[in-house]
């Protein structure tokens, strides 16, 4: 086909069924694979002898594999326009109609997964996770965090994370779009590489994130009440969305929950970030399918999905004065599991079953969060500051040591010889 041809020319799709599904016959995988050419616009029923030139192989009982070359008999080039989702409906189809396990549709809110060269480079370096899952869990919960555009990226450069953004060739002072790439990640020529927001997942693109933030001039300062009891109201504010959506469910309105399902996930990465626990990050990570709607829409906002996305900047400013988990954030964590479980029956009565079950996931991850924090000792080892201290701590100063709490022992000095301080001179601190 010359210049009209594909760069790389050979299509190929591998289909394999559960483990605990019938083994099919030959002639039902030569079926699902013809209603595969079919849905995909490669081999059309009726159009065999113009359209391209495949064939399936069998190398087991549970799986066969398609292979096509992109060149149609007639000299015109295939479409391969969304062809990956017309291989899901066939899927979908031959579950149906052979009584296979059911999987979700492709509803397209799973993030991006790390290629297979991603994966292979990062076990080559020694990484437990390949770059592509690092940065989209720093910038879900740098985006989680901050309040505005200039602050989320402050955010990231602050945590390490290279930034380069994109400015409107028309005009140049519209920032239009971002990339981010960590340090060490680089190319054989030894250029970062740089994966664009988009790429990470589809709610993290700017604009996608400009419509989480507060409007620019709102007053989003948070009152000394609010400082001074953070982990109580930020309780309280998932518990009333627990109680939003159930009552969306009862009144046959799921949709009108989508916000809320969205912003959960604003709020576990900012507990998990507060808290620096591996297994709130790791309930977070797992509940992000979950939060994202269907196709790539964008949830209207309403009062519910704006009260945790401001509980979630609490709790960030919370975690920025004091890393000191005395708080016992154990009603916390009990409340976001009843809200992901909340979630999970959200998604479960719109048939998004790949989403209800990441809801699920993050949902045991808290149940197990929660015996963590209530095992004896796993908090208060450090005396808690009082409420009026933290009422009164200014941002970004950290708040001054309780002068009703009697500071720790210290360890004896070694002994030394008397030697009075210098002029100016201030004494050393044991």
């Amino acid at each position: 086909m010359g210049t009209w041809g594909f760069a790389r020319p050979v299509w190929h799709c591998s289909m394999r069924a559960a483990p605990e599904d019938k083994t099919l016959s030959d002639d039902e995988w030569a079926q699902i694979a013809c209603d595969v050419m079919h849905r995909t616009g490669l081999a059309p029923s009726g159009e065999e002898d113009d359209a391209v030139r495949w064939v399936a192989i069998r190398h087991g009982d549970d799986h066969i594999h398609l292979v096509a070359m992109l060149a149609r008999q007639d000299g015109r080039r295939p479409r391969l326009s969304n062809e990956r989702y017309r291989v899901r409906d066939a899927c979908r189809a031959a579950e149906q109609r052979y009584g296979l396990r059911p999987t979700a549709p492709g509803d397209r809110t799973a993030a991006c997964c790390p290629s297979r060269a991603e994966s292979e480079k990062a076990a080559r370096r020694g990484l437990e996770e390949a770059p592509r899952v690092v940065l989209r869990r720093q910038v879900s919960t740098a985006a989680a965090a901050a309040g505005s555009e200039q602050e989320f990226f402050a955010r990231l450069r602050q945590s390490g994370v290279l930034v380069r953004t994109r400015r409107s060739t028309r005009d140049p002072a519209q920032l239009t779009g971002y990339a981010v790439a960590l340090p060490g990640d680089t190319t054989r020529a030894g250029d970062p590489v740089w994966y664009g927001g988009g790429k990470l997942a589809a709610d993290l693109s700017l604009p996608r994130l400009r419509r989480r933030w507060p409007r620019p001039g709102s007053d989003d300062r948070f009152t000394a009440a609010e400082r001074s009891a953070a982990w109580d109201h930020v309780a309280q504010v998932v518990d009333h969305a627990s109680a939003h959506i159930r009552g969306l469910l009862a009144g046959g309105d799921p949709g009108a929950a989508a916000d809320a399902a969205w912003a959960t996930s604003d709020t576990l990465h900012a507990a998990a970030a507060a808290l620096g626990s591996r297994i709130l990050r790791q309930a977070a990570d797992a509940y992000d399918r979950a939060a994202r709607a269907p196709y790539g829409r964008t949830p209207p906002p309403t009062p519910a999905g704006a009260g945790l996305r401001r509980a979630a900047r609490l709790l960030s400013a919370y975690g920025y004065i004091t890393s000191d988990p005395s708080f016992r954030p154990l009603v916390l964590i009990i409340r976001l599991a009843v809200l992901a479980e909340t979630v999970a029956d959200l998604r479960q009565s719109q048939q998004h079953g790949a989403q209800a079950a990441g809801a699920l996931r993050a949902a045991q991850q808290l149940h197990a969060a929660r015996g963590i924090y209530a095992a004896p000792g796993a908090a208060g080892q450090h005396p808690a500051r009082s409420a009026a201290t933290l009422a009164g701590a200014g941002f970004p100063v950290p708040p001054a040591s309780d002068p009703a709490t009697p500071p720790p022992p210290q360890p004896p000095p070694r002994p030394r010889p008397p030697s009075p301080p210098g002029p100016g001179q201030q004494p050393r601190r044991q």
